[in-house]
């Protein structure tokens, strides 16, 4: 998972790259798919209006509750389409999820695994327990952009999008310091991820690879 791992600057980064499988540093994608950049999702400024209470909690969705501390912006506004639009939804939940999880310093947390599964809930778990065992916990302001977005006819998806972390670090819980870090080019990552419909009608993240640097997410 390449998601944030490197906002610990004693964890390493094993973990990271299994994980994104979601969210801070891994290899490259495999997917072949995600070519096509969602119809009316524009990346500027706009953030994207957030899931409301029914829609998040349908289907037994969990709410999400985090710090106060974290914010965060989705430059990828509702396309119309239906099942694009639970895609975003559901990844959106999921990312916040991991953070939930991060907070609570609950590796295992059901929250973060309503989302995450198999190759990608392994990952996700280790991601989060590097946190554990630091005793800290995410803050700042997370930026994700440039959606890419491919739904198949067979209830799979592949979705590959950029995040910023130039204003995002981890703190401390047991002194509340928070380490931050210099933006430079590895402060800009690119996710891929496979998804798969579930029987409760949730997008579920199978698989994610990150890559640190890409020239596609550089401002």
């Amino acid at each position: 998972m390449n998601r944030r791992p490197t906002l610990l600057a004693a964890i390493t980064l094993t973990a990271a790259a299994a994980l994104t499988l979601s969210a801070c540093g891994g290899g490259d994608s495999d997917s072949s798919k995600g070519n096509d950049k969602i119809a009316g999702a524009d990346t500027g400024s706009e953030e994207s209006a957030s899931p409301s209470a029914s829609a998040t909690e349908s289907a037994g969705r969990p709410k999400i509750e985090l710090p106060s501390d974290l914010k965060y912006t989705f430059e990828w506004p509702k396309t119309g389409d239906k099942e694009k639009d639970a895609i975003l939804s559901d990844t959106e939940q999921s990312i916040k999820a991991v953070d939930m999880a991060i907070a609570n310093q609950d590796a295992l947390d059901k929250a973060y695994l309503f989302y995450y599964e198999g190759e990608a809930a392994f990952g996700t778990q280790e991601f989060i327990q590097n946190y554990v065992d630091q005793k800290a916990r995410t803050t700042g302001v997370y930026r994700f952009y440039e959606p890419v977005l491919n739904v198949d006819d067979d209830g799979t998806a592949s979705f590959s999008y950029c995040e910023d972390q130039g204003k995002a670090y981890a703190k401390y819980l047991k002194t509340n310091k928070v380490e931050k870090t210099k933006v430079t080019a590895k402060s800009y990552v690119i996710y891929h991820t496979s998804l798969k419909r579930n029987d409760k009608g949730v997008w579920v993240i199978q698989k994610i690879v990150s890559q640190r640097g890409s020239d596609k997410c550089q401002p």
